[in-house]
């Protein structure tokens, strides 16, 4: 079966352009010409990912990506950004994309960043039995590849997804960024901010206190270090 992704942008140029370069390529589209199109699509349809305009009339992507996620859904979000000098990529990770690329690209590029985001979202797929892994409060189903902190599930994105597995896999292992974007990001270029943006997006969903990390925790000079014992 072909993957499957939803466009939204309100540039029906674009959404043409990238129809095309999509379908050539053996990947399905399905256009939404704003943001409220593109919700409701999203509510009618399973996706392998999104391809999301920020700069768009009405609904502009930043309040879809929030209501995706306020929905649970976990289908990665790819940012379409028109200007490289704002900040409008590293808001749109914070609020839960999971990549992103500046216009003016190149179809071919654009294409190939698709199908690494997709296939990264599937890289940890087990096969044959469950397994799940517990480290403190937290679980972790590799099946369903459900996160889980005191038996109540937290909602991941497709590279929070992917992080969380490599910490709680290596519980009190140092992570530099540097190890962290070879797993993570493999050969995606990509601003080491966005890492952090990451750490801090995560902290926000498992720590009692984001501020004060017990659980997700900066190493000084080295990288990042997840643990479950006592902090105290």
């Amino acid at each position: 079966m072909a993957d499957k992704v939803l466009v939204v942008d309100d540039d029906k140029t674009i959404l043409t352009m990238l129809h095309k370069a999509l379908k050539g390529n053996g990947i399905d589209t399905d256009l939404a010409i704003s943001g409220e199109a593109g919700l409701e699509l999203l509510a009618q349809n399973t996706y392998d990912l999104v391809l999301l305009d920020i700069n768009m009339r009405g609904i502009d992507g930043f309040e879809v990506i929030k209501r995706i996620r306020e929905l649970g859904l976990t289908t990665p979000v790819m940012v379409v950004s028109g200007r490289k000098e704002d900040q409008d990529a590293l808001h749109g990770l914070e609020l839960g994309a999971d990549d992103y690329i500046f216009k003016p690209f190149n179809p071919v590029t654009l294409v190939a960043k698709v199908k690494a985001l997709i296939r990264r979202s599937r890289s940890s797929s087990p096969q044959g039995t469950g397994n799940v892994i517990t480290a403190g409060p937290f679980k972790y189903n590799t099946t369903t590849l459900r996160f889980y902190k005191n038996d109540e599930e937290i909602p991941l994105s497709a590279k929070e997804n992917s992080m969380i597995k490599l910490f709680i896999d290596n519980v009190d292992h140092i992570f530099s960024k540097d190890m962290i974007y070879s797993v993570i990001w493999g050969e995606t270029i990509i601003d080491e901010n966005a890492i952090m943006v990451y750490v801090n997006r995560l902290r926000q969903k498992i720590e009692d206190d984001p501020s004060t990390p017990k659980y997700l925790l900066t190493v000084r000079g080295l990288g990042y270090r997840f643990t479950v014992g006592d902090s105290e």
